[in-house]
């Protein structure tokens, strides 16, 4: 796999989990609820928004990463 994907994947997962777990914190964390399912069909919409992010990563930035930041640039 190329590296543009790999980073691509890893951000997009953890931006689910990340997301998937708070509203499963935020509902109480019972996950036979209605509220669960619910959260994980909501925490794909911040997953594929950071799909759509990556995809424009590859035209600005640092062209070896989807970041958004050229690495040698100063903040």
């Amino acid at each position: 796999m190329s590296r543009l994907l790999l980073d691509t994947v890893e951000r997009t997962v953890g931006t689910y989990a990340v997301t998937f777990l708070g509203l499963l914190l935020a509902d109480g964390f019972d996950l036979t609820s209605l509220g669960a399912l619910k959260a994980a069909a909501i925490a794909s919409v911040p997953a594929a928004l950071s799909v759509v992010k990556a995809a424009l990563g590859t035209l600005i930035g640092d062209k070896t990463t989807v970041g958004w930041i050229a690495k040698n640039s100063r903040v």
